[in-house]
């Protein structure tokens, strides 16, 4: 593992890729409404990007076909936007990636379409609360397990199951760097945290059991049990003065 540690300057072009992303996923929210297409959004999260200087980071990553990921109810994250209508009692996730100047930041959030319901709301609260359960430890000199087993314990004592298969990343001069971020306890403790660090923390959480697959297109992951599904995710930078989201408005 050599996880890759940013100077002042480099952290400066991440802080302003990162408020790209959040300005985008801030744009597509205003604009979630029911009947709207996946694409129409990809398609607005396109122009925005670039219109502010950077570019899409997942468009042609590994050969993704769109610019963002967008991925409705049972379906986890990867999912490719096209003609699917938005609908009332839906959620969706969106996850953005911008790159300026040869830096990266992610970032991801899940929104409610129209009405849906308290079970759905509490998911996607739950969701975004272990994000913050974990990153009290995104601190220097704790250590990686801490934040993934303070996630995984967040989702679980709350009756959800978090999302195995998939991890949060390093990220910066490529879109996924080490270290691994499960979202869950490691039989190890990991890295120890130092000044520099960006990392891209993401709990996935699942209504039902944690068990998924990929769909046919070979990108859409959803859950095997055809339960709802909620992401969130920011990337943070490891500072002398504890973690500093760079993702947020």
């Amino acid at each position: 593992m050599k996880i890759f540690i940013k100077n002042p300057e480099q952290l400066d072009i991440m802080r302003a890729a990162g408020k790209i992303a959040a300005e985008t996923l801030a744009l597509l929210e205003k604009n979630i409404t029911v009947g709207v297409t996946t694409g129409e959004l990809d398609r607005l999260a396109d122009a925005y990007i670039r219109s502010q200087g950077a570019a899409p980071s997942f468009l042609n990553y590994n050969g993704f076909p769109a610019s963002v990921c967008i991925s409705l109810n049972e379906q986890v994250i990867h999912g490719v936007p096209g003609i699917r209508r938005l609908k009332s009692g839906d959620i969706v996730g969106i996850d953005v990636g911008a790159c300026l100047r040869g830096f990266h930041a992610d970032a991801a959030r899940t929104f409610p379409v129209g009405e849906i319901t308290d079970e759905h709301k509490r998911l996607i609260a739950v969701t975004e609360e272990s994000f913050f359960k974990g990153i009290e430890f995104a601190r220097k000199d704790c250590f990686l397990h801490q934040i993934c087993a303070a996630i995984g314990f967040h989702a679980e004592r709350n009756g959800f199951s978090v999302v195995r298969g998939y991890t949060g990343h390093g990220v910066g001069r490529k879109l996924h760097e080490d270290p691994q971020i499960p979202n869950f306890k490691l039989p190890t403790r990991g890295p120890r945290l130092s000044q520099g660090m960006t990392l891209a923390i993401e709990p996935m959480v699942n209504a039902g059991k944690a068990d998924i697959k990929i769909l046919e297109d070979g990108w859409t992951v959803v859950t095997k049990d055809g339960k709802y599904s909620s992401h969130y995710e920011n990337t943070v930078v490891i500072t002398d003065n504890g973690p500093e989201i760079i993702t947020l408005i």
